[in-house]
């Protein structure tokens, strides 16, 4: 028995429909809902600090255009915690 993928299916990462298959996609549930499906299903990884320092400045960067003030102050807590993981790099002793 064979299988053929859809085209659709076929074009994305594996880490993306993994990630769509445990973040509830329903309509009826409020981003706060699907927020917190995302924030269950996270597990600790390794990550290069890079990464991390270009999420900075592409956050810093949307803050500083943004007109809504609600996303300026999100986008400040999330680069607030981005930094402080930053800051605890296992290598920064070094």
């Amino acid at each position: 028995m064979t299988s053929t993928q859809s085209p659709r299916d076929r074009d994305r990462s594996p880490l993306g429909r993994g990630v769509s298959t445990l973040i509830p996609q329903s309509a009826a549930l409020s981003p706060t809902d699907r927020a917190a499906a995302a924030l269950a299903a996270i597990h600790t990884v390794p990550v290069h600090v890079g990464v991390l320092q270009a999420a900075i400045v592409l956050l810093e960067e949307m803050g500083r255009v943004s007109e809504d003030e609600t996303a300026k102050a999100t986008v400040d807590s999330t680069v607030a915690l981005l930094r402080e993981a930053v800051e605890q790099r296992p290598d920064r002793g070094r």
